[in-house]
């Protein structure tokens, strides 16, 4: 009875085996015919024997399921990457035929991912960039490329991802850089050292060099901070500030950015810190000038913010925000003496008081024309300052501006500015 057990055993093995092999090279056949929607057919009922196959046929059935998803470049994305899933287990058998069919489909993704970049859909070269590291890791700049894509579409959630993963990896992008002048343009050109050193001894190139590129971490930390930054997502935006700041200390623009997001988060005395330093850097940057004024007016501190912005003009005579901000500042002052004027009584002196506070009021005014003037000169447009000279001139009688100044507020009112 033992005996009779331990045969039908055999057979049932046997019969077990041969169904997996007959799948699986009906999967082979279907593949070479090209006919992949029979190949995934067979290849699903391969897998549901896989727990009694060996290593061989295992590697065998990862390797052929990859084919049949990547269908010779038809597969859609999520068939890429399931068939990227399944190269990844092939080992012993087939690594060789893995490492093939990786190889081609590397190159099918990089080709449609150029075309992609040169017709400007950024979206999709990011996508096929992406599925193209996924196969060849070791080509860390394919996620570099992927990353600085989404950036450019913009898909910043994805973004974020792949630049976190970079950084994760320690990515510089670090590398020799091989170079010659192209004598018939007169324009260098970056060439690999074989292609380079041939066009220099056809002599088609002179001035042959080379040199290491700039590390790419420093705009890798940027723009994850930046990109928290757009998110709202102050504290992280801050926290990456920081990083990006450590491997930039010089750029400028990484203050100003670490500044703004202290400006949002209502810590103006970080913000005017930051200001400074980068004023410090880049003395002769109206915008910071500029901007050191808001905070001071903001700071309830109008002597302070007229100087900065009269340093922004200075550096810039066409700074038309400094003008109105300057003009702003001026209209203030009109407020307690408006206050104390309707507070004062019928009395002579109360009139006295009046007729004296009218007439400091009107200076204001006055003092504040030129700079409203100045603004409409660089910007004809501007509806506000329009407004704003056409209520003064009221104030002050003179109808004849007054007039001119409502037909153009007017006009630009018909034309939706």
């Amino acid at each position: 009875m033992k005996k009779q057990g331990i045969i039908a055993l055999a057979i049932s093995i046997s019969a077990f085996s041969f169904a997996q092999k007959k799948e699986l090279k009906t999967a082979e056949k279907a593949i070479k015919s090209s006919n992949y929607s029979e190949a995934k057919t067979a290849l699903g009922q391969a897998e549901s024997l896989m727990s009694a196959m060996d290593d061989k046929l295992k590697a065998k059935y990862y390797y052929l399921n990859a084919e049949a998803l990547y269908a010779n470049g038809k597969g859609s994305m999520k068939d890429i990457d399931s068939a990227i899933e399944s190269l990844s287990k092939v080992e012993g058998s087939y690594v060789k035929e893995s490492d093939d069919l990786k190889q081609k489909m590397v190159n099918s993704l990089l080709k449609t991912g150029n075309t992609a970049y040169e017709g400007k859909d950024y979206s999709k070269a990011s996508k096929y960039f992406e599925k193209t590291y996924r196969l060849s890791t070791k080509d860390t700049v394919y996620l570099y490329y992927a990353a600085t894509m989404s950036v450019s579409v913009p898909e910043y959630d994805r973004a974020l991802v792949l630049y976190e993963e970079l950084k994760d990896l320690g990515y510089t992008g670090i590398a020799k850089e091989y170079y010659a002048t192209n004598v018939e343009s007169g324009k260098e050109e970056i060439l690999d050292k074989t292609t380079r050193d041939l066009y220099v001894k056809s002599k088609t190139h002179i001035k042959p060099g080379e040199r290491t590129t700039e590390s790419k971490k420093p705009e890798i930390v940027k723009n994850i901070a930046l990109i928290y930054v757009s998110k709202g997502d102050n504290e992280k935006a801050i926290a990456a500030m920081k990083d990006a700041r450590a491997e930039s200390p010089n750029d400028v623009n990484l203050i100003l950015s670490e500044a703004n997001v202290h400006y949002k988060m209502g810590n103006t005395e970080e913000f005017k810190k930051l200001l400074e330093q980068a004023v410090a850097m880049d003395p002769k940057n109206p915008e910071l000038q500029y901007n050191l004024g808001v905070i001071a007016a903001e700071t309830n501190h109008p002597e302070e913010a007229r100087k900065y912005y009269q340093k922004a003009l200075e550096l810039d005579p066409n700074y038309i925000n400094a003008y109105i901000n300057l003009s702003a500042l001026i209209l203030a002052e009109e407020k307690p003496i408006i206050e104390e004027m309707n507070g004062l009584g019928s009395s002579k002196k109360d009139d006295l008081r009046y007729d004296e506070l009218r007439g400091k009021r009107q200076n204001l005014y006055k003092d504040a024309v030129p700079y409203l003037s100045k603004a409409l000169e660089i910007d004809p447009n501007n509806i506000n300052a329009a407004k704003t000279l056409m209520n003064i001139y009221s104030i002050l009688g003179e109808t004849q501006k007054s007039k001119a100044m409502k037909e153009k507020v007017e006009a630009l009112e018909a034309a939706g500015m």
